[in-house]
């Protein structure tokens, strides 16, 4: 009986990392989406819209963010994560997540109209390091993915 209870508690813990997973995957679909379509609108032309895709798109990317850190980490750091490999590869990589997340917070922050009027002066140059920033942010989440599904 108590064998029976483990087994419970453990497909409900691999359930609810597996709901995680999909959630993360999810937001980071939509995080890419929106980007490639903002990259490719033309800044000076259409500003409406590059105003309304940019405010939905810094919208999703806190929300993507902010789940690999306070869902992800604070499920490690609490102590509810055993696997000792997931424990292991999120220590070794939340560092550069965690620098990489400052920058992503900082491309919110300048391009967050709500307390700022916007300069789109620099809106391609900003976009192209965000992309690579999202491209290394990504390497390392797959990596803690990885783990979570092993």
């Amino acid at each position: 009986m108590a064998e029976q209870m483990v087994d419970v508690f453990a497909q409900e813990r691999r359930f609810g990392t597996q709901e995680l997973i999909d959630e993360l995957l999810s937001e980071r679909q939509e995080v890419l989406v929106l980007f490639c379509r903002l990259a490719g609108i033309d800044p000076y032309n259409h500003e409406k819209s590059i105003l309304d895709e940019l405010r939905d798109f810094c919208e999703i990317l806190v929300d993507y963010t902010a789940l690999t850190h306070f869902e992800i980490y604070e499920r490690i750091l609490e102590g509810k994560e055993r696997r000792q490999n997931v424990i292991e590869t999120a220590e070794e990589v939340h560092p550069r997540i965690s620098e990489l997340t400052t920058e992503i917070v900082a491309f919110n922050d300048k391009y967050d109209e709500s307390d700022h009027a916007l300069i789109l002066n620099h809106l391609e140059n900003d976009l192209s390091q965000l992309g690579m920033i999202l491209a290394n942010r990504i390497e390392l989440e797959d990596r803690i993915i990885r783990a979570l599904q092993e």
